[in-house]
């Protein structure tokens, strides 16, 4: 864009130029209308002719030079006709042809044609820009038509017939100037004075050309006369044309400017109705008209068919254009308020809007579902008084201070406001709501409200502050005896009382055991609801399952008095042993709580098509109807009095049914009311058979089997028990005679001896004596297997290292020898990795107890440290947070160090390793046990299982040789 001092230059140029222009054409005029002789008038008019086309065809050069785009091709084209009319002047006045100088200038005009076509700047229509031509053939036609045979010519007068070209010239200069006309109807302000100037200098030459056409027919023209000032006019007003400043035009766009064909068609059909009334006329008077008037006539009127056909066929066009993009536009705004609505529609939260008056004005389905009310019987009425719920005293809240009216009036937009809504059947819905102001054009129309039903997220805040409250109350009470207990030790408040200082440790060890219950079940849940806990699972048969679960309860039925019934079962499941023992464990131990003494728990299995249903049922207080389903919630207790004396943290049920929902089975109750027990039952998937199975075989390169004296007066007892211990691989002496007993120790070196107290001769307590008093086999484990209670015989039971007392259960009996031989001194080396001191100082303790060498490591570099100097351990417990770098990476050094790479491992963390890991940690045979679940002393029955397995003893091991599970006892 140029600076406003250059378009000052160029505006004050071209007033210079129209000055000299209209000097040379004044001056030119004077001279035509002087006293000079006919010759010199001529000579004059023709210089005159030819120094204006020369300036006309420079100028319009010049201007096509300075210009771009369709500007430029249009002066350029203005410039072509300039020297090709100068050209047919030139040779007209030299040859004194006139025919062809008036040939010649019509193809110069036509130059003009297109010089004009391209002169907008808006590039317009092909039809229209045809329709402009044909317009202006019709108008010049019209004029030519009107001023030739209608007015100024004499058809009798006539002297002679002029040629052609002198009726065409004026034709096609009437075109020109009407185009010009068109054009600049539909050209912008800017570009106007161009389009005057250029049409201006068409319109003299149409004058003068109508001139030399009558003048022609009445053989009465000669250059020098007035005429020749129109074609000198001409030039020059297009010559100053190009020097304007707006002459460059604009870039060249797509859209139409402000100009309208109104206008021009009106004036076109106007000439058109006044030449048809001047043939008409013409007919009715019977004058003869020439041949050039009826071609003339005949134009026009095919410009003026050819004109309406093109407009039909455009109007046309445009209608099926405008009915297709009608239609296009309608399909689109039906899908746009389609999409709209099912958004609406698909939207979980409610949505309404309302008006300026606060009435509401469209409800989505979400908001008449939650509000209770079809959307048709919500629309109209007044949001704040439907929808808001009362005071709690009753009284309505005011409106002023709704956000409603805050967002219409003030145009507040309200987020998460907490808020009661009112349900028509008169329920009271929680919800979060959202308004927002309505705006059009800047300018509130309504307000948008969106809101959620909170009762769930109301519900389960309930549920979380209830937790808390119990679970704070769950985990002060064990704290606060276990606190006060240690402080009483602390205090030496028992110094001189050993009984009371012992309860004391009793109280404390108890609270810390249901303190860690509690976490582990909090963990427990956690896990589980989370989908975090994976199923390790395998072919058990059910009978196994229940007796572990039965083992681990009888200790506490014993203390109730209350008698545990399993049935034995085929059945074989396909299960995570340890948690459906686990839940096994729970319910039996629920069932033991709430039986009176003296009642039966009963386990039974039942197949049901593809699955076992296992039932656990008891005869104590039972479960209301109502409180079936209930028990399976999180702290949920039908009497919490009862229940806090029993103890429990109400998670054990929850956790069992999460267990076996995710054994893809089903946990419930049934229960015919309080006083008529109850039974809790579940299902798990049946294994599928399997066939063609050949036995494993026995674990090669196993070492010489434990030795086991088993010493009663009954020989089928010795029988019974050599068969019980024979099966998990001890290698068993029986005897039934107290001298025997000392005789086969002298010969056989036992490595343990299982002893009954009532035998012939030498009876078992003088056998115990004197074992104890001699060095060669004080150190020999005795498990005393008696029909008599320890606490009867206090003197014997002191002397032995185990006592189970008559029925005896083969579980127990196998437990039992198997940690005896364990107590005794291995003289294996441990290396306990773990960063807290606390629980290293416990574990490496529980270990020395053991009987085992432990070196302690609390990170990665000390570890490596030990490994440096030669201390290459039997057997690493390992922490896999400890600082330093990890277990991980502790757990690599090993697996590249040649002596190292098969040690055993036991994978001692906080959080449970998942499958996939436990691959990346395998060393030698390894366990994976969680701190809060596995007691130090689980870690000592792990580490003793691993050593014996090394060792190749078998009596620690399952009936296959295997390790018992790998995770969390």
């Amino acid at each position: 864009m140029g600076s406003p001092r250059s378009a000052q230059g160029s505006r004050e140029s071209f007033v210079r130029w129209c000055w000299v222009g209209g000097t040379a054409l004044l001056l030119f005029v004077v001279a035509l209308a002087g006293p000079l002789e006919q010759s010199v008038r001529q000579q004059i008019s023709m210089v005159a002719l030819a120094a204006a086309g020369v300036v006309t065809a420079v100028s319009c050069g010049w201007r096509a030079v300075q210009s771009r785009g369709r500007r430029r091709r249009a002066w350029g084209a203005l410039s072509l006709g300039g020297v090709v009319g100068l050209a047919g002047n030139v040779y007209s006045g030299l040859a004194g042809d006139p025919e062809t100088g008036d040939a010649v200038y019509i193809a110069a005009l036509l130059f003009g044609v297109v010089g004009l076509s391209l002169f907008p700047a808006v590039r317009p229509r092909g039809q229209d820009l045809v329709r402009m031509l044909l317009d202006s053939v019709v108008v010049g036609g019209s004029v030519l038509y009107i001023a030739l045979f209608a007015v100024a010519l004499d058809p009798v007068a006539q002297a002679t017939q002029p040629a052609f070209t002198a009726y065409a010239l004026p034709v096609v200069d009437a075109l020109l100037a009407t185009l010009a006309v068109q054009v600049l109807t539909r050209s912008s302000a800017a570009e106007r004075v161009p389009l005057v100037l250029v049409g201006g200098g068409f319109v003299l030459y149409t004058v003068a050309d109508v001139a030399f056409a009558l003048l022609s027919a009445t053989d009465g023209f000669t250059f020098g006369s007035p005429v020749d000032a129109g074609w000198v006019g001409g030039y020059l007003a297009i010559a100053l044309a190009a020097r304007h400043p707006a002459a460059s035009g604009a870039p060249v766009v797509t859209r139409s400017g402000e100009g309208t064909p109104v206008l021009g068609t009106v004036v076109t059909f106007c000439l058109f109705l006044a030449a048809a009334l001047t043939r008409v006329t013409q007919a009715q008077g019977g004058a003869g008209l020439p041949w050039v008037a009826n071609a003339l006539w005949v134009a026009v009127l095919v410009a003026v068919v050819v004109r309406q056909i093109l407009v039909v066929v455009d109007n046309e066009s445009l209608r099926h254009g405008l009915e297709r993009r009608v239609r296009e536009r309608t399909a689109q705004l039906r899908s746009l308020a389609s999409e709209r609505e099912r958004t609406l529609e698909s939207v979980a939260d409610g949505i309404y809007g309302v008006d300026l008056q606060g009435r509401v004005t469209f409800v989505n389905a979400a908001a008449a579902h939650t509000l209770g009310a079809p959307a048709g019987e919500l629309v109209g009425r007044d949001a704040h008084a439907t929808f808001h719920a009362p005071a709690q005293d009753g009284t309505r809240l005011p409106a002023e201070n709704c956000y409603i009216t805050e967002a219409v009036r003030d145009g507040i937009t309200v987020t998460a406001e907490q808020d009661v809504y009112l349900r028509l059947d008169g329920k009271e819905v929680p919800v979060e709501v959202t308004a927002s102001p309505l705006r059009d054009d800047g300018r509130i129309r309504g307000a948008v409200v969106a809101f959620r039903d909170v009762t769930e997220r109301r519900e389960m805040e309930n549920i979380k502050d209830e937790f808390v409250s119990v679970v704070s109350h769950e985990l002060r009470t064990p704290l606060t005896a276990i606190r006060g207990a240690l402080g009483l030790l602390d205090g030496g408040a028992f110094h001189d009382a050993p009984e009371q200082a012992a309860r004391m440790v009793h109280i404390a060890l108890g609270s810390s055991e249901r303190l860690a219950r509690l976490v582990d079940d909090i963990l427990d849940v956690e896990r589980l609801d989370a989908g975090t806990t994976q199923l390790e699972l395998a072919d058990h048969p059910v009978s196994e399952l229940v007796a572990a679960a039965v083992d681990q309860v009888s200790v506490l039925a014993d203390e109730a008095g209350v008698t545990l019934a399993p049935q034995h079962s085929t059945e074989v499941v396909r299960a995570d042993a340890e948690r459906i023992v686990q839940t096994l464990t729970n319910l039996l131990g629920n069932a033991v709580k709430f039986s009176p003494p003296g009642s039966t728990v009963r386990v039974t299995s039942v197949p049901v098509g593809d699955f076992v249903e296992l039932r656990v049922e008891d005869e104590g207080r039972g479960i209301p109807p109502d409180k079936l389903e209930a028990v399976f919630r999180r702290f949920e207790q039908i009497d919490a009095s009862t229940t806090r004396e029993r103890g429990g943290s109400g998670l054990g049920l929850p956790i069992a049914r999460s267990i076996v929902e995710l054994h893809g089975g089903r946990l419930w109750a049934v229960s015919e009311g309080e006083g008529h027990g109850s039974s809790f039952r579940f299902t798990l998937r049946r294994a599928a058979p399997e066939t063609g199975r050949a036995p494993e075989p026995r674990q090669q390169g196993v070492q010489a089997p434990t030795r086991v004296l088993v010493a009663d007066d009954d020989p089928d007892v010795v029988e019974v028990l050599r068969a019980v211990l024979e099966a998990r691989g001890y290698d068993v002496v029986g005897v039934t005679d107290g001298q025997a007993v000392l005789d086969v120790i002298d010969d056989e070196h036992p490595d343990v001896l299982v002893l009954d107290l009532a035998m012939p001769g030498t009876s078992g307590a003088e056998v115990l004596s004197q074992l104890r008093r001699s060095a060669a086999t004080a150190g020999v484990p005795v498990v005393v297997v008696s029909g008599t209670r320890p606490g009867d015989v206090l003197e014997t039971a002191a002397l032995a290292d185990d006592w189970l007392v008559k029925p005896v259960d083969p579980a127990r009996l196998i437990e039992t020898v198997r940690d005896v031989i364990r107590r005794q001194p291995h003289h294996s080396r441990i290396l306990v990795v773990e960063d807290d001191d606390d629980l290293r100082s416990v574990v490496a303790t529980v270990l020395e107890n053991g009987g085992l060498a432990v070196r302690q490591a609390r990170s990665v570099e000390e570890a490596r440290g030990a490994l440096a100097h030669g201390a290459d351990p039997d057997l690493v417990v390992l922490d896999l947070t400890v600082s330093g770098g990890g277990g991980r990476e502790l757990v690599a050094d090993l697996r590249r160090d040649g002596r190292l790479r098969r040690v055993p491992l036991v994978v001692y963390s906080g959080a449970e390793v998942g499958t996939q890991e436990r691959e990346d940690l395998q060393l030698g045979r390894t366990v994976f046990l969680t701190k809060g679940q596995a007691a130090p002393d689980a870690v000592l029955r792990s580490v003793l299982d691993l050593l014996d397995a090394a060792a190749g003893r078998t009596g620690g091991l399952g009936e296959s040789g295997d390790l018992p599970s790998s995770r969390t006892p």
